[in-house]
């Protein structure tokens, strides 16, 4: 049976996030090696309560850790190997990790950098994303460059029909959410980030990350990998790294990149890491694909047996 594995991204993480694995080998094995490259318990900071864990600089590498983790912990303990892969931002890069494009220890350093250089990109406060509910695409394009007024302000997460994320200079983001309400937006949220990701602001950003990215040795993929930016899938090592740097100032086109999976025919879906942000998004996207969240080992075995019936 095919299946697609998902890799959710920043925002998902959560005090106590990989505390259901227990002991689990794999899972500490992985935790250990993330440890090891960058000289942060990481463990500690997913499955202790502590400050750290939403700091970008750590949440970042924590992400693509736990993650990376899942999906071994699934194939090392004979789950079948899925069909076809994609990560939701910062799961892109957890994503190519389990496709063997990039090696965990090159990607480990690479999105703490990514972290940073986004991190740096905007000052402080200077930044802002906010979630618009129940307004169709089209109306949220038209809310940010209505909005805008000569600030950045862009559409920036499909995230599922009627949620949209917005983002842009802080001051502009105030003003779309106001706009938006008014044209019949549910709800607008701020999101609680320092980051003002997938919009324009991040071009300086993208910048040195194309330069890192020159000294990092990327693979042919051994699972397609769908990208963020234009959900397409590549094997050369160009092309990957390419669609890495305009991710960071493209739109994550997530309900395009579940169509995509849905029409090649898969219907089954496991999101490899912590929460479930990506499973109720593939509810509102595609209701007839199902998808197990992998957040514990009780759930890890439920994966493999729903993913594997057709094995036997």
């Amino acid at each position: 049976m095919k299946f697609a594995f998902l890799f959710p991204g920043q925002g998902s993480q959560s005090v106590g996030m990989m505390a259901g694995f227990g002991d689990n080998p794999v899972i500490k094995q992985t935790f250990v090696e993330a440890s090891d490259v960058l000289g942060v318990d990481f463990w500690a900071m997913a499955t202790e309560p502590n400050d750290l864990l939403n700091l970008t600089q750590h949440t970042q590498p924590l992400m693509l850790t736990a993650g990376v983790a899942t999906a071994r912990a699934y194939v090392e303990t004979g789950g079948a190997k899925p069909s076809i892969l994609a990560g939701h931002s910062l799961g892109e890069y957890s994503a190519l990790v389990a496709a063997c494009a990039l090696t965990f220890a090159d990607a480990l350093p690479l999105v703490k950098y990514r972290a940073e250089v986004m991190q740096n990109a905007v000052p402080e406060g200077e930044g802002a994303m906010a979630a618009i509910l129940g307004l169709d695409d089209d109306m949220v394009r038209a809310v940010c460059l209505e909005a805008a007024q000569s600030e950045v302000l862009e559409a920036v997460n499909f995230n599922s029909p009627g949620q949209v994320v917005i983002a842009g200079h802080a001051t502009a983001v105030e003003r779309g959410m106001a706009l938006a309400k008014e044209k019949g937006a549910k709800r607008a949220l701020p999101l609680p980030v320092s980051v003002p990701s997938h919009c324009a602001l991040m071009k300086p950003a993208a910048e040195k990350l194309k330069r890192y990215l020159e000294n990092v040795i990327v693979k042919q993929p051994q699972i397609p990998v769908l990208h963020n930016a234009d959900v397409m899938s590549y094997n050369d090592a160009t092309q990957i790294k390419d669609a890495l740097v305009r991710q960071l100032y493209s739109p994550v086109r997530w309900v395009e990149t579940i169509h995509k999976i849905a029409a090649d025919g898969i219907n089954q879906a496991a999101e490899c890491g912590p929460g479930r942000v990506l499973t109720g998004l593939n509810k509102r996207i595609v209701a007839e694909m199902s998808c197990v969240a992998i957040t514990s080992l009780d759930s890890l075995n439920e994966a493999k047996t729903i993913l594997g019936e057709h094995h036997a």
